[in-house]
């Protein structure tokens, strides 16, 4: 059977995402990042990116990580190519062309966007937004995150989605990066056709699930 190792307050979520999408039966093992905990190597501390016995499965000590008949994969984007394309059906890609722009979209997610969107996911969260230093930071990372957006906006006026013009991989794997700045409403306001196709992806069903489980799960 598959394990996910991972919580959902981390970049877990886009494959226990597609996890649900696929609805394949896996073994969820929740692994804390080791720098949310005061003594990660203490006795009691839980699982955790440190943990001796996740490091003998994971030795980079990063989530999420999988298991799957022997195959062990700890790079998130490369776990979904992989997962779509054994399991995935109208999630994978259908052929060569459709699977040399999965990966370019996922790619271009994780290079151009997930840096500067996490920026802006960190300061919402620390609740520094609204600091002249948060907001120092908040305007560069956007001021940076112009162009690839601008590219995703352009190719979504005239798509529903990333792929052919139905759901796949592609979408989860981009809609997630693109998620950690959907705090700064006003910067994901000035493209209205990226805004309307995160909304279509974040309506489907095993999103919800997933960000119900989010919510639940311990800050």
């Amino acid at each position: 059977m598959l394990t996910i190792y991972g919580v959902y307050r981390s970049r877990a979520t886009r494959t226990l995402w597609l996890a649900g999408e696929l609805g394949i039966a896996y073994k969820h093992v929740p692994v804390i990042q080791a720098r949310r905990l005061d003594n990660p190597l203490a006795d009691t501390a839980p699982l955790n990116t440190l943990s001796p016995t996740f490091l003998t499965i994971n030795p980079m000590g990063t989530i999420p990580c999988i298991q799957d008949d022997g195959i062990v994969l700890y790079e998130s984007m490369a776990i979904n190519l992989y997962l779509a394309r054994k399991y995935g059906g109208p999630l994978a890609p259908k052929d060569l062309s459709e699977d040399g722009a999965v990966m370019q979209w996922s790619f271009f997610a994780a290079t151009e966007i997930e840096t500067q969107s996490l920026k802006i996911s960190t300061t919402f969260a620390e609740d520094l937004a609204k600091t002249a230093a948060g907001k120092a930071v908040i305007d560069v990372a956007a001021r940076l995150l112009q162009r690839p957006l601008r590219v995703l906006e352009q190719h979504l006026a005239s798509h529903d989605y990333l792929i052919s013009d139905r759901f796949t991989v592609a979408d989860i794997n981009v809609a997630e990066v693109v998620r950690y700045a959907q705090a700064h409403t006003a910067l994901i306001d000035t493209y209205p056709a990226l805004k309307a196709w995160l909304e279509r992806c974040q309506s489907r069903p095993a999103f919800k699930a997933m960000w119900d489980a989010r919510g639940a799960e311990a800050a």
